[in-house]
């Protein structure tokens, strides 16, 4: 990791450098959104704001590398991973994180289909698009088993 910044976009796009801290940045910045979300609980108002602000950041230092989406860059899996804990209980972060980073590496359809979109935006857009299924799954999970989705169906 250099202590050297290129702009402001390299530090909010990298989230400080923690982008270059390990040869797992999108692993090490999840983990890291969780620690984050223990002590400032993750908002709407708050994802949407990382959200907006990582993706101008994040399409100016792709820009600026002259690379379509560094690894570096780990503000997508910030803003993914709080959308994974959005609401849950804090019982099922680990869970999160781990639905939220397979679904990161595999990048099953239609998560691969808006990571083509052009600059920040698709940088962006993968992992918004894991963040919300793998929210979504869980809860869909939780529901069946812990929440009487099971009784449904001896009725």
């Amino acid at each position: 990791m250099t202590a050297r910044f290129r702009s402001v976009a390299d530090i909010v796009s990298t989230v400080g450098g923690l982008g270059r801290f390990s040869s797992m940045p999108g692993t090490v910045a999840s983990a890291a959104a969780c620690l984050v979300a223990l002590f400032v609980p993750p908002t709407w108002p708050l994802i949407l704001s990382v959200c907006i602000v990582g993706t101008i950041a994040s399409d100016r230092y792709a820009r600026e590398t002259g690379r379509k989406d560094p690894g570096e860059i780990v503000i997508d899996e910030v803003v993914g991973m709080w959308i994974s804990l959005f609401a849950l209980p804090q019982t099922m972060w680990l869970p999160a994180l781990l639905v939220f980073r397979i679904l990161d590496i595999l990048k099953p359809v239609p998560i691969s289909t808006v990571e083509a979109l052009p600059g920040g935006i698709g940088i962006m857009a993968d992992d918004v698009l894991g963040g919300v299924c793998a929210n979504l799954l869980l809860r869909g999970l939780h529901r069946l088993f812990f929440g009487g989705g099971l009784a449904l169906l001896y009725r």
